[in-house]
């Protein structure tokens, strides 16, 4: 249940907080966070932003690890922001693969329903940061505001959808802290 007039920040996971890999994020050794991203995190936290993490990882759907490992790198993950002063308010995964044609999976908005009903983010002012074309396609498919981190595949992706940021008016930021201090800088003062 939402709070009205609250505030979430939807977060990609590989990327965004931790760094990425083609061969996937496998074990809990392989899990690294990104220079500032837990400050980023603990920033968010302090100013009143619920933080909800959304995620593909069809490395289940292929076999690469199971739920109890991908479990294992989230119990880590949890660990390493609540250590730095950040709070974690749900973290949503989709295990498919492309050809599942599941609803969950990023650029569609299944992952943002496990968090609450689109329609009550009237009240709701939302941002959503990832690195990946997918992010901001979901981002926008639910009218949350997107920005594009340069991390993980980021710069690529600015790169690649020039067109496509431009037409969306999405901001481009270097890391996920400069995110998270555009969308304070973002809030309407009181």
């Amino acid at each position: 249940m939402l709070i009205k007039n609250s505030k979430i920040v939807y977060l990609d996971r590989d990327g965004v907080i931790n760094q990425d890999s083609n061969n996937f994020i496998r074990s809990p050794n392989q899990w690294i966070p990104l220079p500032d991203s837990l400050s980023a995190l603990k920033l968010l936290s302090e100013n009143g932003f619920r933080i909800v993490i959304l995620t593909n990882q069809s490395g289940i759907g292929r076999k690469y690890f199971d739920i109890q490992t991908l479990n294992d790198i989230h119990n880590l993950l949890r660990k390493y922001v609540l250590s730095t002063g950040g709070k974690i308010s749900a973290l949503h995964y989709c295990p498919h693969i492309p050809n599942d044609h599941c609803n969950c999976r990023k650029p569609l908005s299944g992952l943002y329903s496990k968090t609450q009903n689109p329609k009550s983010l009237s009240n709701v002012l939302t941002f959503t940061v990832g690195d990946s074309l997918r992010d901001l396609q979901a981002a926008l498919s639910v009218e949350s505001q997107p920005i594009l981190v340069c991390t993980g595949k980021g710069k690529m992706t600015q790169q690649e959808n020039k067109s496509f940021l431009d037409k969306h008016n999405i901001p481009v930021c270097q890391d996920l802290i400069a995110a998270a201090k555009y969308i304070i800088d973002s809030m309407p003062s009181k």
